[in-house]
């Protein structure tokens, strides 16, 4: 998977965002933030579907301008993998991932593109987003300004990061790296933990399809 953003690898002390998530919730309990974190996902995603819905989605985007995305993601954060939610967050890191090495992604992209076209054709996706499409199409889901089929903006993430988990591995093959386990192995593991969020997100795309992603 993208490296996660640092706020999740420890416990990380409460910052300014967090009274406005408390806000959201309701309270301070944390089944109500975890009752908040659904609710937010599916207003983003469903989009409103009654005035309490409409209420959610305002109060959720309204949040992201003023706060930031981290903030409402952060709700997502221990979310299943094939939750609404969890797809959710495993968008926001891969974006984070991206904005973070834009030069280091853009190459392994193009390098993956070379050597795995095919995998357009497999994963179903004509045209696998590049790293500034896929910033923008995660900005559009976590803003709740998109419109377009949420599986395939799964599968579309997707098959960006197993193209880019193509090019990471032959990277770490090249004889730059001189076969050193410190670079090239942590090229390889990377590039394994990319090709375990493409399963992850392929898996919600489908539960999405299913109705079953809730």
């Amino acid at each position: 998977m993208p490296e996660e953003p640092a706020a999740r690898r420890h416990h990380r002390p409460a910052m300014p965002g967090d009274d406005a998530l408390v806000a959201l919730a309701g309270g301070v309990d944390p089944s109500a933030l975890q009752e908040a974190a659904h609710a937010a996902a599916s207003a983003l995603v469903h989009g409103a579907r009654s005035a309490q819905d409409a209420e959610v989605t305002r109060r959720v985007v309204t949040l992201a301008q003023d706060e930031g995305l981290e903030v409402i993601a952060d709700l997502w954060a221990d979310a299943p993998a094939d939750s609404l939610a969890g797809a959710l967050w495993r968008l926001y890191a891969l974006r984070t991932w991206v904005q973070r090495a834009p030069v280091a992604v853009s190459r392994q992209y193009a390098e993956g593109r070379r050597f795995a076209p095919v995998l357009e054709v497999v994963a179903g996706v004509a045209d696998p987003p590049g790293p500034e499409e896929v910033v923008a199409v995660v900005d559009a889901v976590l803003t709740g300004v998109s419109r377009g089929d949420f599986a395939v903006t799964l599968e579309r993430a997707a098959a960006f990061c197993r193209l880019v988990a193509v090019g990471r591995a032959h990277h770490a093959d090249d004889p730059r790296f001189g076969g050193a386990p410190g670079p090239a192995g942590e090229l390889t593991r990377s590039a394994g933990r990319l090709v375990r969020t493409a399963e992850q997100l392929e898996t919600a795309a489908q539960r999405w399809r299913a109705g079953e992603l809730g």
